[in-house]
């Protein structure tokens, strides 16, 4: 059965974007982008919700510039062919290798860990991974901390008032002062 895991870059203080929506801190960093490309490369199909998704369709296109250096033309070989299901409301359709949800969001994991294939199911955005958090459907939470407070935003972790009780896996750091952490949830 297929794994859901939950991965993003994370503050120190815990938000995925700060107080201004903004992610600069997130940077770019070649040694954790190729990190981050090769955890994309374990994943099966990616859930997101609308503001992922948008931010995403950059990737569509982005093998057209010429400007990008190696890793990055990598990753969107990686990303572009990767089956997505989106979940909004408000979207009417979708593009590339993406779909929208046909149904509720415990029915599409339900359905898609049934289904044969690799990879893991991943889920992209915090307000999404808090519904599945609610959902107790996450397996693993996966975060690269970066070394930075960024004062409030948008939580990496769901505010459900449950407690989960993880197991860490691995643990890496980067020279960039960047540490990943992946915990799996104790069942």
């Amino acid at each position: 059965m297929r794994n859901v895991t939950y991965s993003m870059g994370v503050s120190l203080d815990g938000y995925i974007v700060g107080p201004d929506g903004g992610f600069d801190w997130a940077g770019p960093d070649e040694e954790v982008f190729r990190f981050a490309t090769d955890e994309v490369r374990e994943v099966g199909v990616h859930l997101m919700g609308r503001r992922l998704y948008e931010t995403m369709l950059y990737w569509e296109n982005a093998d057209q510039d010429p400007a990008l250096d190696k890793s990055t033309l990598e990753f969107a070989a990686i990303w572009n062919p990767l089956p997505k299901v989106v979940f909004s409301t408000t979207l009417s359709a979708v593009r590339g290798n993406a779909r929208l949800a046909s149904g509720g969001l415990a029915e599409e994991i339900e359905r898609l860990r049934a289904e044969p294939g690799e990879g893991n199911i991943a889920i992209g955005g915090a307000t999404l991974a808090a519904d599945v958090a609610a959902l107790g459907l996450i397996d693993e939470y996966r975060a690269r901390v970066y070394p930075v407070l960024v004062g409030g935003g948008i939580p990496f972790f769901p505010q459900h008032e449950r407690r989960v009780n993880l197991e860490l896996v691995e643990t890496r750091n980067f020279s960039s002062g960047v540490v990943h952490l992946r915990y799996r949830v104790a069942r």
